[in-house]
């Protein structure tokens, strides 16, 4: 009688999980899954798509689209370690200060006259706008070198990189000045070269249609 009691309870246990006594009924059955993968697409991914730097820095050229200065349009984009954006920035007048009273000449007897006392720039945006609780370790993208002014608040933040497109300032003292303060923090610099000359955002290519009245040009 024990004898037959082991044989079907052996039973119940092959019936319960579907397989013969001692067949593996792992996931990790390589063979089974492998079977289970789809064919290889005909069709091959793009290799067109934009590099990250080129990407985060057309950002930042986008978003200095939204500056109102009538001299200078610059951006800033700040990315972490995993290539997410966290801040983003560009150049205008302070929140609550009315940019239609406050003055935008470049030059003037009277520098209360001029809009250099009073603008932010777009790199101190772009920390102040930030999206997670700090920038430590994150890259900043810029369309010009940054100021001593703003080169202090990167210190400051702990940002680790600067990426800029142009130093056409490169021998003003405030620019003589950002350099020594990122080398002695140890903040690396380098001037971004773009993959492509020209971005072009043309909103109608969603529809698979192309338009030039509808397309802004992002250019470094």
């Amino acid at each position: 009688m024990a004898t037959g009691w082991r044989k079907s309870a052996m039973k119940r246990k092959i019936s319960a999980n579907g397989l013969p006594f001692g067949e593996d009924s792992s996931p990790n059955d390589h063979s089974k899954v492998k079977e289970k993968l789809p064919k290889k697409s005909r069709v091959s991914k793009r290799t067109d798509y934009l590099p990250w730097d080129d990407y985060f820095m057309a950002v930042a050229f986008l978003s200095a689209q939204r500056s109102k200065d009538p001299s200078s349009q610059v951006g800033a984009c700040i990315v972490n370690s995993e290539k997410k954006i966290v801040g983003i920035g560009y150049n205008g007048m302070p929140n609550g200060c009315c940019d239609d009273e406050l003055p935008w000449d470049r030059e003037a007897e009277n520098e209360l006259d001029t809009k250099y006392p009073y603008v932010c720039h777009a790199e101190m945006n772009a920390i102040l706008n930030k999206n997670s609780t700090d920038v430590k370790g994150c890259s900043m993208y810029v369309a010009l070198f940054p100021c001593n002014e703003c080169t202090k608040i990167v210190i400051q933040a702990g940002l680790k990189e600067i990426v800029y497109v142009s130093d056409k300032y490169h021998d003003k003292p405030a620019m003589v000045a950002s350099r020594r303060m990122l080398d002695m923090a140890g903040i690396k610099y380098r001037q971004f070269t773009p993959s492509k000359h020209n971005i072009v955002v043309d909103f109608t290519s969603i529809d698979g249609t192309k338009s030039k009245s509808f397309s802004s040009v992002a250019s470094p």
